[in-house]
C-alpha cells in the first residue's frame, strides 16, 4: 500500500463512497465552495495537485477549470477529526462557483441571529450554567 493509499483510507466515506470536501483559498481562509470526492477523486486531488470532485449530477468525475479555466490549484488538503470531511486549502484562478461569483456562498445570506459570547467563556474557558 502507497502513502496516499494510507491516507486515503483513513476517509470514512458515506454510503455512497462519497465524503464532503471543503474548498479554501489558501493564503485568506475564504470558503469558496463545497464538493464531493470518492476515493478517486482524492487520488487525483493528493497526486495531480489539482483538486478533482466526483459529479454526483453526471456520474462522472470533474477537474475544476478544464472547461472553465478557473481551476483550483492544491495548497494544501486536511481530514477533519472524524474523518468524514476534507478541507482542501487552494489556489483559485477565476471564479470558484458555476455561476461565475467568486464563492458558491456569495448569493444566499440566511440573515442568522447572532450570540453574543458569555464574559467568562471569551477566555476559551467553558462557561458554567
Amino acid at each position: 500500500m502507497t502513502a496516499v493509499d494510507e491516507r486515503i483510507a483513513r476517509v470514512a466515506f458515506n454510503a455512497d463512497g462519497l465524503v464532503p470536501a471543503i474548498i479554501q483559498q489558501h493564503d485568506t481562509g475564504e470558503v469558496l465552495m463545497l464538493g464531493w470526492m470518492d476515493a478517486e477523486a482524492l487520488r487525483r486531488t493528493l497526486t495531480e495537485g489539482r483538486v478533482t470532485f466526483w459529479s454526483r449530477s453526471r456520474q462522472e468525475y470533474w477537474r475544476k477549470g478544464d472547461t472553465s479555466g478557473h481551476a483550483q490549484y492544491v495548497r494544501g488538503a486536511r481530514l477533519d477529526c472524524d474523518g468524514d470531511a476534507l478541507l482542501i486549502a487552494v489556489e483559485q484562478i477565476g471564479a470558484a462557483c458555476h455561476t461565475g461569483d467568486h464563492t458558491c456562498f456569495d448569493a444566499d445570506d440566511l440573515s442568522p441571529a447572532t450570540g453574543q459570547v458569555p464574559a467568562d467563556a471569551a477566555d476559551g474557558s467553558e462557561a458554567t450554567p
